[in-house]
């Protein structure tokens, strides 16, 4: 047995309770599935046998909680065995006489004790697909372990950054595809994001900028790694640092170091720089919370003495100080090396030019204008920047940032496909979006979808429910990304499942993203603004 658990790799020896059965068994590439609640190996709307509910699923986290783990191996038609490893460390047990039972079934085998090599380093098994699922941890993440996610398309090197990630105590999560970062990001909520954007077959911005326009991912910090020299639109977009690949292991080991140090600090620092008092106690009102600290400066001067003695994560300017010009204060800060990737978020009365605006956009990252929406704009900005979840936020300051996104007219006009069977489905979901302007075309089936597809062309997003008759939701997305012109169709797949391994299954069939049933009108919304901006 290959345990990597580090409970049981330290421990003095394991011991290993195995039960066997006779039953059906189970296919090798569906064993891991038994262990959610409400699971089965055959998933079909026509399966046969019931699913496991939910006592394999409180038995591993109970395995967890010993220090131990559960493995199971299974033949299809012959039956399956289940083995719960634990560690045994003899000064932590008191020795007593067990007494034998009169009568054992040869299934039970009990105080079994399988010594431990020490290893200097553990070997991870090849990767079995593009998902990164086979060698990464999340499925011995429980809740509230740190961990990162690491979206990298060459396998080579998403193995060399989880060694690293590892190390440093994190728990790491690999996929190879940026389709599927947004989806994995809202799944397990990563500490950070080591994103690649060098993707061969898409763009890379494209993933950072669905992660920054999500609510519920918008906060996670995403360090960008690229061998192509794009460091100011990635920090422009939202992201908190740019590494420039080739990376070097010193390189990376400070960037997991700021990692480590960006989680312990907890609060986020924002420098205020505006001459006029009422202003800044307005703008200090407006984001002063718990988990914001706040430096005041009424002049250039304050405010370059303020940089050199603090690190703060964001800088919000009036370009107008009594002592010196925001774009002079701008020009010393973007002279200093150490502050080459703050994010300066302009806020301002004055009518700015073009080139004015030209030589701002060298360092600040957004320019917000005094106008009568300002105060919504610079809460969503500052936030971006400063990494805020809105958890921790006011309910005040959370109203007004979904106001603000519900004003977003970006489904306005946008063509919308929705496959369901179920007429009642089609008409709620119908009600919805034609009220947000959108036209609206449905199919009752797979195969008509497609048929609609072909006729309209010019659809920009599909609504796909999973469990349909004849053609399920998975073979018609595989048809769908067949056809050339639909390959980065967003697809947004409904399900009435809530398994993570769902959502692997729907990401491989070729889903964008996926939503589960009942329909979280609010989230459904959100989730079709994020794959439709452009």
């Amino acid at each position: 047995w290959n345990l990597d658990h580090p409970t049981l790799s330290q421990a003095e020896s394991v011991i290993a309770f195995s039960v066997s059965d006779t039953g059906v068994g189970s296919p090798s590439d569906k064993l891991q599935r038994i262990f959610e609640a409400f699971q089965q190996a055959d998933g079909s709307t026509a399966r046969k046998y019931g699913g496991t509910g939910l006592g394999l699923s409180i038995s591993r986290e109970l395995s967890r909680l010993l220090g131990g783990e559960i493995r199971v191996s299974s033949q299809v038609g012959e039956g399956s065995t289940f083995t719960l490893f634990l560690p045994y460390n003899s000064g932590d047990f008191v020795d007593h006489d067990l007494v034998e039972p009169a009568v054992s079934s040869p299934a039970i085998r009990t105080n079994v004790v399988y010594a431990l090599e020490k290893t200097a380093e553990h070997v991870e098994p090849g990767h079995e697909d593009n998902s990164g699922e086979e060698s990464d941890d999340r499925t011995r993440m429980a809740s509230g372990d740190p961990a990162i996610l690491i979206v990298e398309p060459d396998p080579d090197y998403a193995d060399v950054l989880l060694e690293h990630v590892r190390e440093r105590n994190f728990k790491g999560i690999v996929t190879f595809q940026g389709d599927s970062a947004l989806s994995l990001a809202r799944d397990y909520l990563p500490t950070a994001i080591l994103l690649d954007i060098d993707f061969p077959d898409q763009d890379g911005f494209d993933v950072l900028n669905r992660l920054k326009r999500d609510p519920g991912t918008r906060h996670i910090p995403v360090h960008i790694l690229s061998r192509n020299a794009e460091r100011d639109t990635a920090l422009r977009q939202g992201a908190i640092s740019f590494l420039q690949k080739p990376v070097s292991i010193e390189r990376l080991n400070e960037e997991l170091t700021f990692i480590q140090q960006f989680l312990i600090r907890g609060k986020r620092n924002l420098l205020v720089v505006e001459d006029d008092e009422a202003q800044r106690q307005s703008i200090v009102q407006l984001i002063g919370e718990e988990d914001v600290d706040i430096t005041l400066a009424a002049s250039g001067q304050e405010a370059m003495a303020a940089l050199e003695n603090t690190h703060f994560d964001c800088m919000v300017l009036d370009l107008s100080l009594p002592d010196i010009s925001g774009f002079d204060l701008i020009d010393n800060i973007s002279a200093n090396p150490l502050l080459a990737e703050l994010p300066v978020v302009i806020y301002t009365a004055k009518e700015l030019t073009k080139k004015e605006t030209t030589r701002l956009k060298r360092i600040a990252k957004t320019i917000v204008l005094k106008d009568a929406r300002s105060p919504e704009r610079l809460l969503h900005e500052t936030a971006l920047f400063l990494h805020r979840m809105s958890a921790n936020m006011s309910d005040t300051s959370r109203r007004m940032l979904e106001e603000m996104h519900a004003m977003d007219n970006t489904l306005a006009g946008k063509k919308v496909l929705i496959v369901d069977d179920d007429l009642r489905n089609i008409f709620a979901l119908s009600s919805v979006l034609e009220r947000q302007n959108m036209e609206v075309l449905h199919a009752e089936n797979g195969k008509s979808g497609i048929q609609v597809l072909e006729k309209n062309p010019d659809v920009e997003i599909v609504l796909m429910d999973i469990m349909m008759p004849e053609m399920d939701g998975y073979d018609t997305m595989r048809a769908i990304r067949k056809i050339a012109r639909f390959k980065s169709l967003p697809i947004i797949t409904l399900t009435a499942k809530a398994m993570k391994g769902d959502r692997d299954k729907c990401i491989a069939a070729g889903a964008s993203d996926y939503i589960t049933k009942p329909v979280d009108v609010a989230q459904l919304l959100s989730l079709m603004r994020v794959w439709l901006h452009k």
